[in-house]
């Protein structure tokens, strides 16, 4: 076929013989570098171009079909639709051939370029082309196009004013709910129960301590209620939290715990004049050292978060109470006075 004149059997070839789309067939039933040297030696270019397309050469695909027919050469840049950038590239090239070819009047070629703008949609703007003609061009030539374009951008600016204002309201609605939350309260019944130990919440002669920990209640707030009504105190929920959680995360609880306790000693003892530490520095790390403490047990409710769903894995007895399960067991006895007597069959 690459010895005819006409293409069009050439070209029916080598759509025929393209696998892609196919399933499981190969991308090529034939060499196509070797297809592509054939067909520029003999000077077949459309099938050049369209053996360069099918390589997903696209830019040359473009270049050597502008050698042929500018249509052909929107044909092909009108394939690329997953990329933006070079698609608008090759559209670039098309107009930067198409203004520098025509050798009319002046201003049919300003008509012509502009009706080619149109062709490309959106994709191409009057700025993009402005460079491709000669510095003598008056500017009144593009008057309308221009216009046009700075109206498009005065609303694209006004598009982006409007996201502006909006991200600002949200930011400020933002800002008031963080300020709104630091001061929301709630109100306790002084026979509120804390949910690990059921002592009141309120009674601070309770308090004791549970589990494994570093206990140290001058540091630390008392207690903890959540938004779902559940209250601990916060020596109860440091003790539950450690047990249910994982190792790590126990051990990271337990050392914010001493090194709050250790920061809170050391400032209390700055206080009575023989302490040489910043006491606004001390205050600023025993505020930071609470805030990763309360992150740490109090992001979510224990009874109704995830820590719960967690415990599911957990024995119903702990290992620290296996003795006590043990003095519940119940074990059979038996006297002296009974006897066991062997039994005895007889036929």
């Amino acid at each position: 076929y690459r010895i005819q004149e006409d293409e069009t059997q050439l070209l029916q070839f080598l759509d025929s013989k393209f696998g892609k789309g196919q399933t499981n067939g190969p991308d090529f039933f034939y060499d196509p570098k070797y297809a592509l040297r054939l067909c520029l030696k003999e000077k077949r270019m459309r099938a050049c171009v369209r053996i360069y397309s099918m390589m997903s050469m696209h830019e040359e695909a473009v270049a050597l079909a502008l050698q042929v027919d500018p249509e052909l050469a929107k044909a092909e840049a009108d394939k690329v639709e997953d990329d933006e950038d070079l698609r608008k590239k090759l559209w670039l090239m098309i107009a930067k051939h198409v203004i520098e070819q025509e050798k009319g009047v002046k201003r049919e070629n300003i008509r012509k370029a502009i009706a080619f703008l149109a062709e490309t949609g959106d994709l191409l703007k009057i700025e993009d082309i402005l460079p491709f003609f000669p510095d003598f061009v008056l500017i009144d030539d593009f008057k309308e196009e221009i216009c046009k374009s700075l109206k498009d951008y005065n609303n694209q600016i006004e598009i982006l004013k409007q996201e502006m204002n909006d991200a600002t309201r949200g930011a400020d609605n933002i800002r008031s709910d963080i300020s709104a939350l630091a001061q929301r309260y709630a109100v306790i019944d002084r026979e509120e129960e804390c949910g690990v130990c059921k002592r009141k919440i309120l009674t601070a002669g309770a308090l004791q301590q549970i589990g494994r920990g570093y206990t140290s209640m001058a540091s630390m707030v008392p207690f903890y209620i959540f938004p779902c009504g559940h209250a601990f105190h916060a020596q109860c929920l440091i003790a539950h939290v450690t047990r249910c959680t994982s190792q790590s995360q126990a051990e990271y609880i337990l050392n914010l715990q001493k090194q709050l306790s250790l920061l809170v000693s050391k400032a209390q003892k700055g206080t009575g004049g023989s302490g040489h530490d910043d006491p606004v520095t001390s205050t600023t790390s025993i505020d930071k050292l609470r805030s990763q403490l309360d992150d740490a047990v109090a992001s979510e409710c224990p009874f109704c978060g995830d820590l719960m769903i967690r415990e599911i894995s957990l024995p119903f007895i702990a290992p620290e109470e296996a003795e006590q399960m043990t003095s519940w067991e119940i074990r059979p006895q038996v006297s002296s006075a009974q006897k066991i007597l062997p039994m005895t069959m007889s036929i």
